[in-house]
């Protein structure tokens, strides 16, 4: 202790010899013809610092303020323009670069107005975005974008250590994602498939640059998803010099290097090892989970009005089990709750790739982008009856390997005129999926066999447009889109007219605080690759004869107002319909209920008939950070439904109903900053089992668990759950390095979430399974209660340099 202590002081001794002070470095140009701006004001939001851009449209802010920083451009004829947040060090010189748009209505005078939030006439609702800051120094996040979103209105969340995204009552296999333009099918680490779920994102906070998120209102470039689309733009390279920055956390250690490879070429790049196998046998979990990941951006301008980028990220990950969890322990609870895990969870692997290259072309009133990409992802998961260490075939009870590979091919072209735009463009795409199954699976009715061996070709087509127009002195804003989609994977979704999908938002400022915005859509999303691949014991593809597109129809409409330039609050009501959705053959249920938990989705028969309902309204209060001070508070009402096996609507397993959100934090003097977020959701229904049925021994072995009551689909309910999360950060800026350390405490007062208890067979003292004395068929079951909440205290360490 007193080692950290001295070191504390001689930070602090450091700081003080020097000043406080940075220096920022950019160019402004014209969105469209490339050209540097000269002459354009440049200041640095919140203070009267700044510059004038040169010539060149370069210009440099020195005595800037240290931290991260925004930077504002405004001139004469264009757009007053905001950039995102830069970190500035007194080593670390950021390199900007801002896109001015011409604006007629800006000849007379410069109106110097900060624009924090981004609204678009493409997406006038359900639009948020987050910067940089406000992810890495968001309470209980983890530096994990995917829990930050959690902080924005109609999501909710599985309490625990999932990064399941529940957008307004939607499954979580709705929602997609993309970086830099290019479409990410895997966003997590152990990701499940047929779903998005996950308990670790894959995306390093320290490449990116901001977040759009989007609940609706998609654009029409954007196909193939019913719920979300989520946005990742990546910071780019610095030109002049090399950048690192060295992480150290509670369960990963990483480092990112960025600079120039050439004169105008940049990259970034990091890599990130886990080392929480060692931390989860250490404290004595039954689960030993490993990932690694990678993720690069290298951008170079090929001349005036061009440029080039290229992507890439990836993971490896593997999951075993701690068949020694046991050794030594003697609480009776705890050892029973690690033995229902050691029999129920598989051994996991998988890994997978994102590669894409971006090339734009930029014209005076049009821009040209291509995007091609390839992705792959191969996932493996093997169990064997009370894990069996000779693995003998008579006890194998799950042997899965699949892969996915796609290629993407999209182009893209954007005329913008002064109040019109119009995008117009294609898609096509290659896929191969491969699967081998041998499962043994069991429900109320009967023990089965899963056996078989798919390879199936995809050829996937798609055509959109969206004409968006400003009316009436900007003061009424209009646009139509369109997406056509289809595969030939059967008749029905060759037809690229059954796949319509048309679009239309609307925006009205009544003045400069108050605005009504809406938007009605229809969406198309394929099921999964697991239901398209499947086959049945005769070796058919017994889905190909009529699935069909997955159909959401959307109505979001609702009122904005704007108090100052760095407040924001919404009312939003929201209805969507699903139609088409995969109802499972065997189980009677809509596989909309399903993807809340580790495995696969859709590895069975279904037909496309299910339908289902998801209502509720948002009321969202943001402040932007103003002098130290920020917020968001969010509050949710949501009911999501869907028709069981006799029509009647019943509660989906995303009727949360009520969601309460409220994150703040403020920024203190000597670069201290703390942050709070409080998290209420409410009880999501559940599945009670049949306890007779799981408790027949030939069907617990196959289990080895309790077997869910499809006839009582979701009559039970979880309660509501509570959580408060805080964060601390000190930062010390030193001469040629700049320290973060930060404290991130989750769940502060170990609230409990509710879960349902684990069915384990009771044993004798020599450990044997107990029969029921009534009937030898069945074992003696006992509940395990698998509810427990706990405080997750992590701390950690970034290093700029």
């Amino acid at each position: 202790m007193k080692k950290f202590v001295f070191v504390l002081l001689c930070l602090q001794i450091a700081v003080l010899k020097g000043q406080d002070l940075g220096v920022i470095k950019g160019k402004v140009i014209d969105d469209r013809t490339r050209e540097g701006l000269p002459f354009v004001n440049v200041l640095i939001v919140g203070t009267q610092n700044g510059s004038t851009t040169n010539e060149s449209g370069e210009f440099t802010i020195k005595e800037a303020p240290l931290g991260y920083q925004q930077v504002q451009a405004s001139f004469i004829g264009f757009k007053t323009v905001t950039s995102d947040d830069y970190l500035i060090t007194k080593e670390k010189v950021p390199y900007i670069l801002i896109e001015m748009v011409e604006d007629a209505t800006q000849l007379a005078e410069v109106e110097v107005k900060s624009k924090l939030f981004k609204k678009t006439l493409e997406s006038p609702v359900s639009l948020q975005s987050l910067g940089v800051a406000e992810i890495e120094r968001n309470p209980g996040g983890n530096r994990d974008v995917l829990r930050v979103i959690q902080s924005f209105p109609g999501v909710a969340s599985n309490p625990g250590f999932r990064n399941d995204i529940i957008i307004r009552g939607g499954a979580t296999s709705e929602n997609k994602f993309y970086v830099d333009g290019v479409e990410v099918p895997v966003i997590n680490h152990f990701q499940t498939q047929g779903a998005t779920g996950g308990p670790v994102g894959i995306m390093n906070t320290d490449l990116i640059r901001k977040v759009d998120f989007y609940a609706g209102a998609f654009p029409a470039n954007r196909g193939n998803t019913l719920s979300s689309i989520i946005e990742f733009t990546q910071k780019t390279g610095n030109p002049d010099r090399l950048n690192v920055r060295a992480t150290l956390g509670t369960s990963d250690a990483g480092i990112t290097v960025d600079g120039p490879l050439g004169k105008n070429t940049t990259y970034i790049a990091s890599v990130r090892q886990s080392y929480l196998q060692f931390l989860f046998k250490l404290i004595k979990l039954p689960f030993l989970p490993t990932y690694n990941d990678f993720q690069f951006n290298i951008k170079t301008k090929l001349n005036a009005t061009s440029e080039l980028s290229v992507i890439g990220l990836g993971a490896i990950d593997d999951f075993e089990i701690n068949k020694e969890v046991n050794d030594g322990v003697t609480d009776e609870e705890t050892f029973k709750r690690n033995q229902v895990i050691l029999n129920r969870v598989p051994v996991n692997s998988q890994w997978n790739y994102t590669f894409g290259v971006s090339y734009k072309r930029f014209g005076k009133n049009a821009t040209q982008q291509l995007v091609l990409s390839r992705n792959e992802w191969k996932n493996k998961a093997v169990k064997y009856f009370l894990n069996d260490e000779l693995e003998r075939p008579e006890n194998l009870l799950l042997d899965y390997s699949s892969k996915e590979i796609e290629n993407k091919l999209r182009f893209e072209n954007t005329i913008k005129k002064e109040n019109y735009s119009l995008n117009l463009g294609f898609n096509l795409e290659l896929a191969k999926y491969t699967n081998t199954t041998f499962q043994k699976i069991v429900n109320t009715q009967n023990v089965a066999e899963r056996k078989f061996s798919s390879t199936v070709n995809f050829v996937k087509y798609g055509w959109f447009g969206q004409y968006s127009q400003s009316l009436f002195n900007k003061k009424l804003g209009i646009s139509l889109g369109v997406r056509f989609d289809g595969v030939d994977y059967n008749d029905d979704m060759k037809n690229i007219f059954n796949q319509l999908s048309p679009r239309i938002a609307t925006t009205y400022n009544f003045n400069n605080q108050w605005s009504w915005n809406s938007s009605w859509a229809i969406y198309k999303q394929l099921p999964s690759y697991t239901i398209l691949g499947y086959r049945n014991e005769n070796d058919e593809l017994v889905n190909k004869r009529g699935v069909k597109y997955i159909e959401s129809q959307h109505l979001v409409s609702g009122v904005e107002f704007k108090p100052n330039t760095t407040s924001k609050i919404t009312l939003e009501g929201f209805y969507k319909k699903y139609n088409d959705y995969p109802f499972s053959v065997r189980d009677q249920i809509s596989l909309a209920n399903l993807g809340a938990d580790f495995g696969v989705v859709g590895n069975e028969e279904v037909v496309s008939n299910s339908t289902g309902r998801a209502y509720g309204f948002e009321v969202l209060a943001q402040k932007k950070s103003y002098k130290g001070l920020y917020g968001i508070a969010a509050y949710t009402f949501v009911r999501s439904e869907f028709k069981n096996s006799f029509g009647a609507y019943i509660p989906s397993t995303w009727d949360n109903r009520h969601l309460l959100t409220i994150t703040a934090g403020k920024k203190l003097a000597k670069n201290w900053e703390i942050g709070t977020k409080f998290r209420l959701v409410g009880g999501r229904p559940y599945t009670p089992y049949n306890y007779d049925v799981s408790a027949v021994k030939t069907n617990y072995d196959v289990s080895n668990g309790g077997i869910l009551d499809y006839a009582r689909l979701n009559e039970s309910r979880f309660g509501t759950y509570t959580q408060l999360d805080m964060r601390v950060d000190k930062t010390w800026f030193l001469k040629n390095f700049s320290i973060n350390l930060y404290v991130d405490v989750q769940n502060m007062y170990a609230s409990a979430a509710d879960s349902q208890p684990f069915l384990l067979p009771k044993v004798d003292a020599n450990g044997n399974r107990l029969s029921d004395p009534n009937d030898s068929s069945r074992y003696l079951l006992e509940e395990v209660q698998s509810s427990s909440g706990r405080a997750i205290p992590r701390i950690g360490v970034i290093v700029d340099f």
